[in-house]
């Protein structure tokens, strides 16, 4: 029987399409392998959010070139996701074309199996099945292959159950396509379209699925998750779609990513305030502390009202964790305005931060209207120094929670030790603990030990606390 290998960069989004492409595959017949020489299909899901994913493929395309090369024969490779949608034809050309089966984009995922048969039984030379970006290429249709896959951006819909969770435990579920914020650096518009909501009735029945066959924690997804509101019900915006997943029986977690400040509202505080099975984690993105910063990038919040937001959370919620987003070396940045970034850093303290030096994004408005005009040298200056404070701050509040109890979602065995565990706590810190590894996929009280720098340790205490938040 045929075998496929999908490999994935990049985030939560990506991730799951992956685990749709995979589940479609095995409804078509094909086996998983991990091994790469055994695959009949390789299917590459791409991110171009940042230029190092973007970057990987190309390796990944030489070094699968090169397999083919010493073994005589290679796997059809398909190449999916957001660089495949942002670049579609012109990929050819970066890659002089000697690998690449099969190029599909984001929209086009249910078609992956039929354009991975049609590439498998063509004869030479291969054929390339490209689906285009949008409805606006139809009229280059005939220019660009004989058997053109245009998929329009609207449908949203997909086949109920197919996705094979890679955590049988854990499942996202997306409740929004695509972004209408057009920030400045974010290529996410370009690659996913407009903003598409997700019937409530669907995303409440693919959350019943999940939890019938044994996930105890769900993810909702979305570019901008907490804009979300229903088209088949004017009542149900985010804060309602949380009440009606909670109410869920067997779902025991739910966490989402990610939200955009301008759209955190007092019903959503409340809801995560009153619902118990909403993780009190908050991934909410800010990218830099400078106001002129954010004017620039098109976030449509100031530094102020940023500040003023999460005390209002912690107001709200005094035992919520925070992360978030940040960016150093975006174009105008100054030395003043870095230096917002850290003051912010040191008032918002977070529990942890994703950083990145700006890279110039294809399409994106930073990159046709200003100069990449902070040197690779002071960028790198910038994230070290941004990186070392949130370093520091995130020891202060990992050695704070020892002693307390937490509950942990047991998630995974060390690959060292049968005996250890690895879960994660409501504020999505992970903790590593003795245990038996039937534990996994369940909740369970731990007593924080110790602090490491990016996670905690701790030890199982039963029975679990009473009125503790999962």
């Amino acid at each position: 029987m045929a075998k496929y290998l999908v490999e994935t960069f990049g985030c939560q989004m990506n991730q799951h399409d992956s685990e749709r492409m995979a589940g479609l595959l095995e409804q078509a017949g094909y086996d998983r392998t991990d091994d790469d020489r055994d695959a009949d299909v390789i299917v590459i899901n791409t991110c171009s959010v940042r230029e190092r994913a973007e970057e990987k493929l190309y390796t990944r395309l030489g070094e699968i070139r090169l397999m083919g090369d010493e073994t005589g024969s290679r796997p059809v490779v398909a190449v999916a996701g957001c660089v495949a949608q942002q670049e579609g034809e012109k990929l050819l050309g970066k890659t002089n074309g000697h690998v690449i089966d099969v190029l599909i984009g984001t929209q086009s995922l249910k078609r992956l199996p039929m354009l991975v048969e049609e590439a498998r039984t063509t004869t030479a030379p291969r054929a390339l099945h490209i689906a285009p970006r949008a409805s606006h290429l139809a009229d280059r249709a005939s220019q660009i292959a004989p058997r053109i896959d245009l998929n329009p951006y609207d449908d949203v819909s997909f086949p109920l159950g197919i996705a094979r969770r890679e955590e049988p435990h854990k499942a996202y579920v997306t409740i929004i396509e695509g972004c209408n914020e057009f920030c400045a650096f974010c290529v996410v518009p370009y690659t996913r379209g407009k903003e598409r909501m997700r019937l409530a009735r669907d995303i409440v029945a693919e959350v019943r699925q999940a939890a019938d066959t044994g996930a105890r924690e769900v993810q909702l997804l979305g570019q901008i998750v907490n804009h979300y509101q229903a088209p088949d019900d004017p009542s149900c915006d985010f804060a309602e779609l949380l009440a009606r997943v909670n109410d869920v029986a067997g779902i025991e977690r739910i966490r989402f990513a990610s939200p955009h400040p301008r759209h955190v509202t007092p019903r959503m505080m409340e809801a995560m305030r009153d619902l118990p099975k909403v993780c009190r984690h908050l991934h909410l993105p800010v990218q830099s502390g400078s106001t002129r910063v954010l004017q620039a990038m098109r976030r449509r919040h100031t530094r102020e009202e940023y500040l003023e937001l999460l005390a209002r959370l912690r107001e709200t919620m005094p035992d919520i964790a925070l992360s978030t987003d940040m960016i150093v070396g975006f174009p105008g940045e100054s030395a003043a305005d870095f230096d917002d970034t850290l003051s912010l850093t040191r008032s918002a303290r977070y529990h942890s931060m994703y950083s990145f030096k700006y890279s110039p994004r294809p399409n994106t408005l930073a990159l046709k209207r200003m100069p990449d005009d902070v040197g690779e040298d002071e960028k790198t200056r910038r994230i070290m120094a941004l990186q070392a404070l949130q370093k520091s701050i995130q020891g202060e509040l990992f050695e704070a929670s020892i002693g307390r109890v937490e509950p942990v979602l047991i998630d995974a065995t060390s690959r060292r030790r049968d005996w250890e565990l690895s879960g994660r706590t409501s504020g999505n810190t992970v903790v590593n603990l003795p245990g038996d590894p039937s534990w996994v996929g369940r909740t369970v009280a731990v007593r924080i030990t110790g602090a490491n720098p990016n996670s905690l340790r701790g030890e199982a205490v039963e029975p679990r606390p009473a009125g503790t938040h999962v």
